[in-house]
């Protein structure tokens, strides 16, 4: 079958916009009154009775005298009866001239077809929005994946999966949100604009505030002014949070992207831990609807499932290393780089110790967990900002939350020693004075009570819970490269 030229088509919806206007027809309508949306109405049929709504043509069978039409928007559909008996011929001429894609309004009254669906037989129509260019074809919708990330409406016209991730992505906020007020959390507002990038190991973005004559750099966590919220004397607060780091992108990262970070005075770890576990299970069950996770392929065949129910396990760090690896940690720094080698794990030259270590988990372990898991007490180097275990110096008194190969979320016990906490600051700044908040050691001096804190990669949450596989698939426009001119 021959394809008709864009430029074609484009023409033809060109020549039937200058027919709208020589009919007098308005082709971009304005404000135009309805009870809800497409699936509100659809929620409210009765045989008879009077409705209006307004949506998106997104299918059209021609039968003649009489037109089925489908009326989307992005809640779902419903089905559309015009005829010229009901419209006149005047509106008929006018209705001759609309194409799939266009946005019209309605109003008629509800019936039911002779094949048993619920219709709305139209009595008037409003053109509220001629589209100029023809939407993705209907059975195949938006494959390329450029496409459906530079485009984002054309993927959300055409795939209702795409649709349903990201319903269930705003569910899932909000959930969230509920969850956490339900318990006392405040939700405040941090600086995203910061003099100094701290909270989090990253590189910024840098930009210049040319009125005050400084540079700022764009968040890469909002950990330190929370923790300030705390010495002012909010016990419980919030922030869900655009955080911004100059780094590379994967499946598994984008520049730009969503946390939840939360705190709470005389708390620990092991509080959040059980806080974030069962705010998890409570949104799972309420926007899922169900503990049982499946992820699937393209073809719709089950490849995973993730187990969310209750207790989740908990495993120290080391623990988990010298399971994974026999006698690691009996070995001299020397002799795990050799191990490494012969694990096929990649390591620097130039990284330290424990950094190696951290590379035999994110392989080993990490990557190998599916179901939720709780690492434990984790080395000191690794979290610069969480309490070191009274009992165990080396390690400090933090989870992470591993689930489907990633972490989901880190849990602190706060570090609330102000001389603690600039000793570790100064370490991980290798001695740059220039890239430590001063400011927030201030504030600690003033004495922040104990806490417990957590983060949680929104983004990551919702690729566990709607079974996308990139990052990419779970934001609405995520970063590209430029378009070669």
């Amino acid at each position: 079958m021959d394809i008709q030229p864009v430029s074609d088509l484009l023409a033809v919806r060109r020549g039937k916009l200058e027919a709208l206007a020589a009919l007098n027809e308005v082709p971009y309508g304005g404000r135009f009154d309805v009870p809800g949306s497409v699936e509100q109405v659809r929620a409210v049929f009765a045989e008879a009775a009077p409705v209006r709504v307004a949506g998106r043509i997104t299918a059209h069978r021609d039968m003649g005298k009489s037109h089925f039409l489908d009326l989307s928007d992005f809640t779902g559909r419903i089905q559309i009866f015009v005829h010229g008996k009901e419209i006149g011929d005047e509106r008929m001429a006018v209705f001759k001239n609309l194409d799939i894609g266009d946005w019209i309004g309605v109003s008629g009254e509800f019936f039911t077809t002779k094949s048993g669906e619920e219709s709305i037989r139209v009595k008037e129509f409003t053109v509220l929005s001629k589209s100029l260019r023809p939407l993705p074809e209907k059975w195949h919708g938006v494959q390329d994946a450029e496409t459906k990330y530079r485009q984002r409406y054309l993927d959300l016209l055409a795939n209702g999966p795409s649709r349903e991730i990201f319903a269930k992505r705003i569910r899932i906020v909000r959930e969230i949100r509920r969850f956490l007020e339900d318990r006392g959390f405040l939700e405040v507002e941090t600086p995203m604009m910061q003099p100094v990038a701290g909270g989090a190991a990253a590189q910024p973005f840098q930009t210049r505030h040319n009125a005050l004559g400084m540079d700022l750099y764009l968040r890469i966590a909002p950990e330190l002014y929370l923790k300030r919220l705390l010495v002012g004397g909010l016990p419980k607060v919030f922030e869900l949070n655009r955080n911004f780091r100059n780094e590379g992108l994967s499946r598994r990262h984008n520049p730009e992207f969503t946390m939840l970070e939360a705190y709470w005075a005389f708390a620990d770890f092991e509080l959040m831990a059980g806080l974030v576990e069962e705010m998890v299970c409570t949104v799972a069950g309420i926007v899922c609807g169900t503990l049982k996770i499946e992820h699937k392929n393209d073809a719709g065949e089950v490849v995973k499932t993730i187990n969310l129910e209750r207790p989740w396990r908990r495993a120290r760090y080391a623990d988990l290393i010298e399971a994974a690896v026999p006698g690691w940690w009996s070995l001299s720094p020397a002799e795990r780089r050799v191990r490494c080698v012969e694990l096929g794990i990649d390591v620097s030259a130039c990284v330290e110790d424990y950094e190696v270590t951290q590379h035999v988990f994110e392989k080993l372990v990490e990557e190998k967990t599916i179901d939720p898991l709780f690492v434990t007490h984790c080395p000191k180097e690794l979290v610069p900002l969480a309490k070191q275990n009274p009992a165990e110096p080396s390690v400090v008194d933090v989870y992470e939350l591993v689930i489907n190969g990633q972490e989901i979320s880190p849990g602190y016990s706060e570090l609330n020693d102000p001389d603690v906490q600039r000793r570790r600051l100064e370490e991980q700044s290798g001695g740059e004075i220039q890239k430590i908040d001063t400011e927030f050691l201030l504030a600690l001096e003033y004495g922040m009570p104990p806490a417990g804190g957590i983060g949680i990669g929104i983004d990551r949450l919702v690729m566990m819970l709607t079974g996308a596989e990139s990052i990419r698939d779970v934001i609405f426009f995520p970063h590209m490269r430029a378009v070669a001119e």
